[in-house]
């Protein structure tokens, strides 16, 4: 026998999934210019530690902008900038480019699913699509002959997602609808 179950909706907060801004469309010259700033943080020169340490900004603009405007960042211009970070690392060609290709098919897959969380929610589940990543990483690497990398590696999947509120933070701000003046 079916049984209808009653909700109760005053247990139900429609305003804590509803009630936030949808984004402005990025122009893209926002994101271009977003892009290039991620690459000249992950071009600044650092020390071991540091190095390891040190988010890979460029993944996490990507990831930004996979999320919020799919429209905007596709895997071609995730492949050019792979390939722009395995030209600096003078690394195996191809190799941050396959990656960033792979976040960004993660976050189009997700995407629906991170929309619905604030961004110290997101955090976390940003945090994993980077050590998703930097697993690939590791794996091309391995596959090529090279050795298995000290835990300090992944290191910056963490940092990642502690500094993944304050970037994507930054990032919306230009695009934040603004108040009507002639609302009450």
């Amino acid at each position: 026998m079916l049984s209808l179950k009653i909700i109760d909706e005053s247990k139900l907060h429609p305003h804590k999934y509803f009630s936030r801004d949808m984004l402005a469309p990025a122009k893209l010259w926002y994101v271009l210019l977003s892009l290039a700033l991620a690459l000249i943080l992950n071009f600044i020169p650092s020390q071991s530690f540091s190095l390891s340490a040190r988010p890979d900004f460029a993944a996490l603009v990507i990831l930004f902008w996979s999320i919020n405007q799919p429209q905007r960042m596709g895997m071609s211009i995730a492949f050019c900038i792979g390939l722009m970070m395995d030209v600096h690392n003078a690394g195996i060609l191809g190799h941050h480019a396959l990656a960033y290709c792979a976040i960004v098919y993660i976050a189009s897959v997700f995407r629906r699913r991170l929309r619905i969380f604030d961004l110290m929610q997101q955090a976390p589940q940003v945090g994993l699509i980077l050590l998703i990543m930097q697993g690939l990483l590791v794996l091309i690497a391995l596959l090529n002959g090279s050795n298995l990398p000290d835990w300090t590696f992944f290191l910056a999947s963490l940092t990642g997602a502690i500094v993944w509120p304050l970037i994507a933070f930054i990032l919306s701000i230009p695009l934040r609808p603004r108040p009507d003046s002639e609302t009450i």
